[in-house]
């Protein structure tokens, strides 16, 4: 995707838009024709665009996905979403504004649409053998106030906090799945687990009281890491942990604030990236591309809330 043309980048674009020729957009019709244009014309045509012989309307490749109506060049669209997913920990938007050449506000937006794009579909299956469960918090670490610091105390961490609650499931040696929790409660988890994985498979905790419901219809296993237990045989969270881990270097180390309202789309670039982990950076970016059609996300839909 690197040196790319705009031009190049369009016909790059429509070449895994349409590997079997272009379709339109509008309707669907198979049998659009390109629009050429006049040679003496003084409003040539631009480059790109079809007109449907069906619904009689005009498109491009761009009509219909995450790149529709934006004014930034087909390459640095190409380039961006190859450095968001062949990046481990994911590529801030100030580090996009430097490379692409852009305001940081565009790069900001570009990157919340290209995680859209990652967005992938309720599982079709669910998870089955050995799912780990877990839950973590995100968030800017409390102040310590005056009396903490008179009585030598540190900042609150975990439960009881202001962070937000992010619960993840993962198949051992398969996928993960993550989720924004309003509140941990033994409904909501067990909503979450039943939703995503099947009742026939082994769920592995920690002793979190509220992970007592899944003893119902589960075979539930936990280590008690309050007693610095963290691996009993086969027993143990290690794995969705080292997901959290990934996670909370990207968020804290690349992203450094992420608002409650664009949590979720975080979430989905990490889940993406983690889950497509096993293939090479280009096959992942392709995949990418996949997840753009029929995809849009407006600048004011994105604003945090006033």
């Amino acid at each position: 995707m690197a040196n790319l043309t705009v031009d190049e980048a369009r016909e790059q674009l429509e070449k895994l838009r349409w590997p079997n020729g272009p379709a339109c957009p509008h309707c669907g019709g198979l049998n659009p024709y390109s629009i050429k244009g006049k040679p003496d014309s003084k409003r040539p045509a631009r480059k790109g665009v079809y007109k449907c012989k069906e619904c009689r309307k005009q498109f491009t490749v761009t009509v219909g996905t995450i790149f529709e109506d934006s004014h930034i060049p087909l390459n640095k669209w190409l380039m961006a979403i190859s450095l968001l997913c062949s990046s481990k920990k994911g590529i801030s938007a100030h580090q996009l504004h430097r490379m692409l050449d852009m305001t940081y506000k565009s790069a900001w937006f570009m990157a919340h649409r290209i995680r859209y794009a990652m967005e992938q579909p309720p599982l079709a299956e669910k998870l089955t053998g050995i799912v780990e469960v877990d839950e973590t918090y995100i968030g800017g670490r409390p102040r310590r106030t005056q009396r903490d610091i008179i009585n030598n105390k540190s900042s609150k961490r975990g439960r009881g906090t202001k962070k937000i609650p992010v619960v993840a499931l993962v198949q051992r040696n398969g996928i993960v799945k993550s989720q924004v929790m309003p509140r941990l409660t033994g409904k909501n988890l067990r909503e979450f687990v039943y939703k995503n994985a099947d009742k026939g498979c082994t769920i592995m905790t920690d002793e979190f009281g509220s992970y007592k419901v899944l003893r119902k219809d589960f075979n539930h296993q936990f280590v008690k890491h309050s007693m610095y237990e963290y691996v009993r045989g086969n027993t143990h969270t290690n794995t969705i942990e080292g997901f959290f881990g990934l996670l909370k270097r990207g968020i804290n180390g690349v992203y450094q604030h992420v608002s409650p309202k664009h949590l979720h789309r975080y979430l989905t670039e990490f889940d993406f990236r983690y889950n497509m982990r096993h293939i090479e950076d280009g096959a992942r970016t392709h995949l990418a591309f996949a997840g753009i059609e029929g995809k849009r996300l407006l600048y004011r839909d994105s604003l945090p809330r006033a």
